[in-house]
């Protein structure tokens, strides 16, 4: 029983990360992005690049990908009354809005971070431009905040003209032109915009590499998970078991689960590329029973005993010490040889984290 509690503690997810070794600029070539290859069965790894992924792959694999785009959410206002200067990070995606006209206006309802925090009241208006503000409606912990947002014209073109690329909060560094173009994959679709923060695993490919990847054979597939804020979200309870997960909405056509349900029986290896896009076929899956279509919220926790009923190898970024995502890797790949992954990763110079090199566990 010792032994079982023991695997539960979030302190056995820690380690200590040089700080020059957390990536805060775009790479100028995504292909230079650098590969360490985990073969579980063998407990071996292996340093190379990530434009050599081609090699490593099965040949007739599946890689699925989150299609979503990262929309410019973080917006700067000042609150109308005292002119005090305020932030504020747009977390409900805008295909989600339900947008009502008053007086002219467009409105919805919305929810986002607000910072500094300290001082905001509800019913509290703030103003970012001309054609936009909002007004606070409740206060929850750590700035997350319910708002009413007010503006006319496009919100997308607004964000676009006025809105900032939601760097994470790691990255110490306001964000820059390069940022815009780097902080979005190759298959971010124009109608999925509305995340956060990018599916960052994805950000390594470009058409060199795809065109290698279809020439060996192998299909693609595409998910849709709008990344939210709570990604980033550390893990605050030293039981992991305690930790409640964000919501996340996801969202899975008829055609992408009919193929990966028939890749899976015609015995294809099912690759997510990202965590986001394991927890979206591990929670539909969860949810519903089975693959199909949908759309919707799902809230899934993925720590340690987890099983796995869709996915077989995972290509992901080296994650933050204590977080959610370090327990994904670890539920998959075993804690000890994560941890012996990221020793060796460490000692060897890999960036780690959004603009970070890349893991292929198989």
């Amino acid at each position: 029983m010792e032994q079982k509690i023991q695997e539960y503690n979030l302190s056995l997810y820690d380690f200590y990360l040089p700080p020059e070794l957390i990536a805060q600029y775009p790479l100028k070539k995504r292909s230079e992005s650098r590969l360490l290859v985990l073969n579980r069965e063998k407990k071996s790894i292996l340093d190379t690049k990530f434009s050599l992924l081609d090699r490593y792959l099965p040949e007739k694999s599946l890689l699925v990908f989150n299609q979503s785009k990262v929309i410019p959410a973080r917006v700067y206002g000042v609150k109308k009354n005292t002119k005090g200067k305020v932030e504020f990070l747009l977390l409900t995606p805008v295909p989600l809005l339900e947008v009502k006209q008053r007086s002219g206006w467009n409105v919805c309802a919305a929810k986002g971070l607000l910072r500094p925090s300290r001082g905001v009241r509800e019913g509290m208006v703030i103003i970012f431009c001309e054609n936009f503000f909002l007004k606070v409606k409740k206060k929850h912990e750590f700035g997350q905040t319910e708002v009413q947002l007010w503006w006319k014209g496009d919100l997308t073109e607004l964000l676009k003209e006025i809105g900032h690329v939601p760097l994470p909060p790691y990255i110490k560094r306001k964000d820059q032109e390069l940022d815009s173009k780097r902080y979005q994959t190759i298959f971010a679709r124009e109608d999925k915009l509305g995340s956060v923060a990018a599916p960052t695993a994805g950000l390594h490919f470009d058409e060199q590499i795809i065109t290698a990847l279809k020439n060996k054979g192998i299909e693609m597939e595409f998910i849709t998970l709008y990344v939210g804020a709570g990604t980033f979200a550390p893990i605050r309870c030293e039981d992991v078991r305690n930790h409640k997960m964000h919501s996340e909405y996801v969202e899975m056509t008829k055609k992408t689960a009919k193929n990966i349900t028939e890749a899976k029986e015609a015995g294809k290896k099912v690759i997510a590329v990202g965590t986001t896009t394991v927890r979206t076929l591990e929670g539909i899956y969860k949810k519903v029973g089975q693959l199909e279509e949908f759309s919707g919220w799902i809230d899934l926790f993925i720590y340690p005993g987890f099983k796995f009923n869709v996915i077989d190898h995972l290509i992901t970024n080296f994650h933050l010490p204590k977080s959610s995502l370090l327990l994904l890797v670890s539920a998959f790949a075993d804690r000890e040889f994560i941890l012996n992954a990221y020793s060796y990763a460490i000692k060897n110079r890999f960036r780690f984290f959004s603009y970070g090199d890349c893991m292929l566990i198989l």
